[in-house]
């Protein structure tokens, strides 16, 4: 059968919601909702779901420029004594694909004054170049990051992009030690500890940065840090001789840093580097591209269920069968007989009276006459119930509590990976299943969760030599039930 380019279109965009998350957590687990089809069994958002990282650290160091000062500054000195060092560290953390927080911690040391207070003083310059200072700061923000180029960027603009245009501003506590050098020697002309009254400070100003790959951005950035403090610059109180040399001058000073941010996480892309609407463009575009319509169900459909031989895990289903996704012939109450020849389809029983319990339903719990029931299956490398396995649960419930006798709930995985890492997958994935059956109703003394890894496969050809179908590893990566 042929599939037309729109059909497919229209399929792969219906899940592209909430910034491409996995699950898109639309029902509070009480009411039923279009995502899944009826069921109210859906995933909450957690951090295992997300495609993205948001989390990274940064380091960078640069020159801080004084902008006016009492002495030597950008504003006042022709370059004389004005370039110091900084550096900083901070934790990132991404809310949204364009904004994020700072945590920042910065150190530095800026310079004023017509000579280096590590010289000794000229004696052939006039006595009012002859004094100098600098400025030992530590400062802790925090910062808003504005992402400019996710912010502004165009619905229409396709096409990915390793520049990006950022925005900062924030507040914090600023302490600093001013050292004064004149023909009396140097001196501590002010000293500001953290946490204090007068050391709060602002600072704000953007950023360019360059993607180098998934882990690794640089970027060069310029703050302009306001201190409000006119005594910043090392040139004493207010009322001294070297403070009143500029009228109204507030310290402040400018900022100019070369960095590196390394973003930490198991995913290809960040949050900040994440467009949510990339994804489908991407898959649109190529679906657009192709010459030839997509075919589907190559093999046909030889037993006619409905279900393309392509993923059919039965071929044989006798006509008049109703059947799975996977082609597999329904058995609503599990009791091994199949409902087209089930004369009992909700009340389990023995094959040999067509499925039906050979006790009456009123005479006392139902006899045990079969040793496993069949379970269900998982998505690889996940121990998450999948909602198309409710009803299967569900009609477990119904018949353990109808049943004497208890039951092992027993995981399996496929043998892909670890017999470490697959034994402990088995055993969340049983841990789970007797977790369901227990909230719905089943007493926990009939129940035991047992993992057995990729011990207990169902098709034992499948070892890790051999390539198998994947209709059969997905059978192998399951729960299931066997009565004690």
């Amino acid at each position: 059968m042929k599939l037309s380019l729109a059909i497919v279109a229209l399929a792969m965009a219906v899940p592209t919601a909430s910034f491409a998350q996995d699950s898109t957590a639309v029902s509070n687990g009480q009411y039923p909702n279009t995502f899944t089809s009826g069921s109210a069994n859906v995933s909450p958002f957690t951090n295992q779901s997300k495609r993205f990282n948001d989390w990274s650290i940064s380091i960078g160091a640069g020159v801080p420029l004084v902008q006016g000062a009492d002495l030597t500054s950008i504003k006042n000195g022709n370059g004389k004594n004005v370039f110091g060092y900084s550096a900083y560290v901070s934790i990132d953390k991404a809310i949204t694909h364009a904004f994020g927080l700072k945590l920042q911690y910065d150190r530095g040391e800026t310079r004023q004054g017509w000579f280096n207070t590590k010289d000794p003083v000229p004696t052939n310059v006039s006595p009012y170049e002859q004094v100098a200072a600098r400025t030992q700061y530590d400062a802790i923000s925090i910062l808003g990051d504005i992402n400019f180029s996710n912010l502004l960027r165009r619905v229409d603009n396709h096409s990915p992009y390793r520049w990006a245009l950022h925005g900062y501003a924030g507040v914090g506590t600023l302490a600093y030690r001013a050292y004064q050098k004149d023909i009396n020697g140097q001196r501590l002309a002010t000293e500001v500890k953290p946490f204090k009254f007068g050391s709060m400070f602002g600072q704000a100003g953007a950023g360019l940065k360059f993607k180098v790959n998934r882990r690794l951005d640089i970027e060069g950035r310029v703050m302009y840090v306001v201190t409000g403090d006119d005594e910043f610059d090392g040139g004493g109180a207010n009322y001294s001789a070297i403070n009143q040399r500029e009228e109204q001058t507030s310290d402040n000073f400018i900022n100019a840093t070369l960095g590196i941010s390394l973003k930490l996480g198991k995913h290809e892309s960040h949050l900040m580097w994440h467009d949510p609407l990339q994804e489908i463009y991407y898959k649109l575009d190529v679906l657009a591209n192709k010459n030839q319509d997509i075919e589907v169900c190559k093999k046909g459909d030889a037993d006619n269920d409905g279900v393309c031989d392509d993923w059919d895990r039965q071929l044989d289903t006798p006509a008049g069968a109703r059947v799975d996704g996977a082609g597999v012939a329904l058995d609503t109450d599990l009791d091994g007989v199949i409902d087209l020849y089930d004369k009992c389809v909700t009340v389990p029983g023995p094959v040999e009276n067509n499925g039906c319990p050979t006790t009456a339903a009123n005479n006392g719990p139902v006899v045990e006459t079969e040793t496993k029931l069949e379970g269900i299956e998982f998505d690889l490398n996940s121990d998450r119930i999948l909602p198309s396995n409710t009803p299967i649960l569900n009609n477990a419930v119904s018949y353990i509590n109808s049943s004497n006798g208890s039951y092992n709930v027993i995981g399996a995985t496929d043998t892909r990976a670890s017999q470490a890492y697959n034994q402990k997958l088995s055993e969340r994935r049983a841990n789970n299943v007797k977790d369901y059956l227990i909230k719905n109703g089943v007493e926990s003394s009939k129940l035991n969760a047992i993992g057995r890894g990729k011990k207990d496969l169902k098709y034992p050809e499948c070892d890790p030599a051999t390539k198998c179908p994947e209709w059969k590893n997905r059978a192998n990566r399951r729960v299931y039930f066997e009565a004690k």
